[in-house]
């Protein structure tokens, strides 16, 4: 006989507390779930159950039995759910957690796009720059830009973007074009608030050397696109990604303010809790996004 019937058989005898209800239970006939029980018990050599005319308990042997087998069975049971889960439609509420620039520019405008392709997925996006713990707050997902904080999460890169030093014209002709890292601190620049490293930008040098420069300027907002905004007005000089500034710059609004240096690239990531098997809904998501960003790369 199976020995995972075997298993089931006795596991719902001690569950139900008797033959009569284990057989209801697992839909057989009273005389097969003996059948199981006895074949189980021969194979094995020992007594699993004490019998009575009123009742029916595992032995000593039988109950240690029975939390192994109990763990088998749980498992089992989880991996078919596994397997009928991955071959499912797409389904259920999708929550994301999304960066707000980037949600609301390049995220919000294919959404319906998705949606059309899994009309059985709901989703409720969440545009905030805040670090929002996955788990704890009820989220599937989170689109982040840059290095990613918490290892525990799984992490898959579904398109990139480069950092530049963007002004308005107007402004360079006002107050000129920095040659040097160190002529910045000359020059009036737009500080992103959020930012976690503090008032600093982060530089490459030609030389390859790393250097910081403290923002300190007109304008401290925590909005990419209101830096955006201020720089293409002539306000200063803004850090920012090329999928903020990419239309902007084509359309003349901005140039790169240093464009000796080396571009700076961070990779945008979906984030997700760890676990055996990704929902299908996440999975979903996750390659609709490389597919909507494939070829990006070179256009940010």
């Amino acid at each position: 006989m199976d020995r995972l019937t075997e298993m089931e058989a006795f596991a719902t005898v001690v569950d139900q507390g008797g033959f009569t209800d284990a057989a209801k239970k697992m839909g057989i006939s009273k005389s097969a779930v003996s059948k199981h029980v006895s074949s189980l018990e021969t194979r094995l050599g020992a007594r699993l159950l004490n019998r009575t005319t009123r009742r029916v308990s595992p032995t000593e042997i039988g109950l240690l039995y029975y939390d192994r087998a109990r763990r088998v069975l749980n498992d089992a049971g989880e991996a078919d759910s596994i397997v009928t889960a991955m071959h499912s439609a797409p389904s259920g509420l999708l929550r994301i957690s999304v960066a707000t620039d980037f949600g609301v520019n390049h995220l919000s405008p294919i959404l319906g796009s998705f949606l059309r392709a899994y009309p059985d997925i709901t989703v409720n996006m969440v545009l905030t720059n805040r670090y929002v713990e996955l788990v704890s707050e009820g989220f599937d997902m989170a689109v982040r830009i840059g290095e990613t904080e918490d290892s525990a999460l799984r992490v898959q890169k579904v398109a990139e973007t480069t950092m530049r030093m963007v002004a308005a014209p107007s402004y360079l002709e006002s107050f000129g074009r920095p040659d040097r890292i160190d002529d910045l601190n000359e020059h009036k620049l737009l500080h992103y608030s959020n930012d976690s490293s503090g008032n600093m930008w982060t530089l490459t040098a030609p030389s390859g050397e790393k250097r910081q420069i403290r923002t300190a300027g007109w304008l401290t907002v925590n909005d990419g696109q209101s830096l955006l905004n201020a720089a293409i007005s002539g306000l200063g000089i803004a850090y920012l990604p090329s999928f903020l500034y990419a239309d902007a710059m084509r359309e003349g609004a901005v140039e790169d303010a240093m464009p000796d240096l080396p571009q700076e690239t961070l990779g945008i990531h979906a984030a997700y809790p760890p676990g055996r098997f990704t929902q299908p809904k996440v999975r979903a998501f996750i390659d609709f996004l490389v597919e909507s960003f494939a070829g990006k790369d070179e256009d940010w």
